[in-house]
């Protein structure tokens, strides 16, 4: 079989992985509360007849497939099918409302739509009458459909249809569209991103190598998918990295289930946000202080022999300590994550280093990557044989190139590059220049060749004076702090830094508890002693910055940055433009004081 550098397209590796496995289990979900499976034989005959299906409905090479879903087998199926049809698919998230999917239609051109359940089809339908897009709809559950459109049943499609991958011929290669990926829109409305094959080949090769060079591979390995496969990072990571390994994909329930599942799945690889591990280090650290006594002080124990294992400098003195943390505090914090995991690889925004350290203080192995849509998404990600620094993204993929501009931003150059915004000209002549990518990001290149993000390039506030402050890097450190949840600050073109704060659900409950009062927010966000409480958190963290990066005043959040209220992308991403429009008034009144 040919190395994975070497496959044509996407659709042609699928296949050759499906021959090779066969019966073995591919793709899980939970239905009536128990795992089942599709194999993998079975899985590529569902693909084969759902292209024949979508050829046979009068779908052209070329043409656009948008697919509207939660992670799902049916996803993965639907997803390979279109490409198998030598169509493009358009992911979408689950959240958008009718407006983004209006305009998705419209500027996709998309001519016919994979909608998975009643309900997302209710708000999608609108905006297919609205466009006259998509006029060709895929139910994959029973739903009812306008009249006015042609609608099929997923399910039908297939059995009507019936092929094997021998039936398909793919005429289209590296170079071609597979994919027109969204972005989230963290500071505008989102645009097109083309994916070729390539693209996403190039990074599956890459990041299988680094798996296979640094971690060696289990068979099978095992993913737990739970971030948005709309989104460039899981449809790459936690979908085409599992076919390249031929490993099994798991289909997580929901984020309110991701903890049982982890522990019934025992997953070995998984892709993850910062926001995650900050929510996971929260309550690792919270349910062992309420345990206290034992816990608490091998808690502390692992954290200082952490801290000094990573710095390098573990003293001799240290092993018996270690040796009793080892044996009797890490296995059950691991087997709280399922007890098998090798990696977690964490992207799609910075990860702050002190929850690094802690994961890693907890014997556990985090590896921060770096990436955009626009790049296949992965451009680098660190590596244990070239020595994991947290404040560090890790070296380039295998065949990346990548090189700092004068001005400090981050260039890359290779097949995983991008051929530009789906009819956007001007967008794509703005960032792709002699075959180089501006990536927006401000950076540097370490001795060790490992990439360093400072911070966005359109993202760094510059105060009055002139001065530069990185925001991600305050906002992961106010999020530290026990009574602060989220964090966005502001200052562009100010005297200082100021801050919407969203309070610590837990802790709030705690100060309410002790305080005999009501936990009604508005009023707590007026109560003196409430505010002095946040800005005492706001303190310690101003004492590790610089004075034009210290947070002089804040806002308390009338909510939580939340999707639903689109102050969050789906991969939970904070949209200043959203926020600092919400909150704007109350953010400039904070320097007229």
């Amino acid at each position: 079989m040919p190395h994975l550098e070497h496959f044509p397209d996407l659709v042609t590796m699928f296949f050759a992985r499906a021959d090779e496995q066969r019966d073995k289990p591919f793709l899980w979900a939970k239905t009536d509360g128990a795992w089942t499976s599709i194999s993998w034989a079975d899985a590529a005959r569902q693909v084969a007849s759902l292209a024949t299906a979508l050829r046979a409905k009068g779908l052209k090479p070329g043409d656009r497939v948008m697919l509207v879903s939660e992670n799902r087998p049916q996803w993965c199926i639907s997803d390979l099918a279109i490409m198998a049809a030598g169509c493009v698919t358009v992911p979408t998230y689950t959240t958008n409302t009718e407006r983004d999917h209006q305009h998705i239609l419209e500027n996709s051109g998309s001519c016919a739509v994979i909608v998975s359940t009643a309900k997302l089809a209710k708000i999608l339908m609108p905006a297919v009458l609205k466009s006259n897009q998509g006029q060709l709809v895929i139910g994959m559950e029973e739903m009812r459909f306008p009249a006015t459109v042609e609608h099929h049943d997923w399910h039908a499609l297939i059995a009507q249809h019936p092929a094997l991958p021998a039936d398909i011929v793919t005429d289209f290669g590296r170079g071609d569209l597979a994919c027109i990926i969204y972005t989230s829109g963290t500071g505008g409305a989102p645009r097109g991103v083309m994916q070729h094959h390539g693209a996403i080949l190039h990074n599956v090769a890459g990041c299988v190598a680094a798996i296979s060079d640094d971690l060696g591979i289990d068979h099978p390995e095992t993913f737990l998918s739970f971030l948005p496969l709309s989104h460039a990072y899981e449809h790459t990571g936690g979908q085409y990295v599992p076919i390249g390994l031929g490993g099994q994909i798991y289909y997580c329930e929901g984020l309110e289930k991701l903890a049982s599942n982890m522990e019934e799945v025992r997953p070995t690889l998984m892709f993850v946000v910062p926001r995650l591990l900050e929510v996971l280090h929260q309550r690792i650290g919270k349910g062992i202080a309420k345990q206290g006594g034992l816990s608490q002080r091998l808690l502390d124990q692992a954290m200082r022999i952490g801290e000094r294992d990573y710095q390098g400098r573990l003293r001799w003195t240290d092993r018996p300590a270690k040796l009793v943390v080892d044996r009797l505090f890490k296995p059950k914090i691991r087997k709280r994550l399922g007890g098998r995991l090798k990696a977690m690889i964490s992207g799609g925004a910075p990860l702050t280093p002190e929850v690094g350290v802690f994961f890693h203080s907890m014997g556990l192995t985090v590896l921060q990557g770096y990436g955009q849509t626009e790049a296949g998404p992965v451009i680098s990600c660190n590596l244990p044989s070239a020595g994991i620094r947290m404040d560090t993204v890790g070296p380039p993929l295998r065949d990346t190139e990548v090189r700092i501009a004068a001005d400090g931003e981050i260039l890359v150059r290779g097949e995983l590059v991008m051929h530009g915004y789906w009819r956007n000209d001007a967008e794509t002549a703005r960032v792709l220049k002699d075959g180089w990518l501006h990536t927006g990001d401000i950076g540097e290149i370490d001795a060790g060749g490992r990439i360093k993000i400072t911070d966005r390039k359109k993202d760094l506030i510059i105060n009055d004076k002139g001065d530069n402050v990185a925001p991600q890097k305050v906002e992961g450190m106010l999020t530290l702090q026990p009574e602060i949840a989220q964090a966005m600050i502001t200052g562009d073109r100010r005297p200082y830094m100021v801050a919407v704060l969203v309070p610590d659900p837990e802790w709030v409950q705690q100060w309410c508890a002790k305080g005999g009062t009501t936990c009604d927010f508005a009023k707590l966000a007026g109560d003196a002693q409430f505010r002095a409480a946040l800005g005492a958190a706001v303190e310690r963290v101003n004492k590790d910055l610089s004075l034009t990066e210290r947070v002089r005043r804040f806002i308390i959040a009338d909510a939580a940055f939340a999707i639903e209220n689109e102050q969050l992308t789906p991969s939970l991403k904070i949209r200043r433009h959203v926020i600092r429009a919400a909150y704007g008034e109350r953010l400039d009144a904070l320097y007229k004081h």
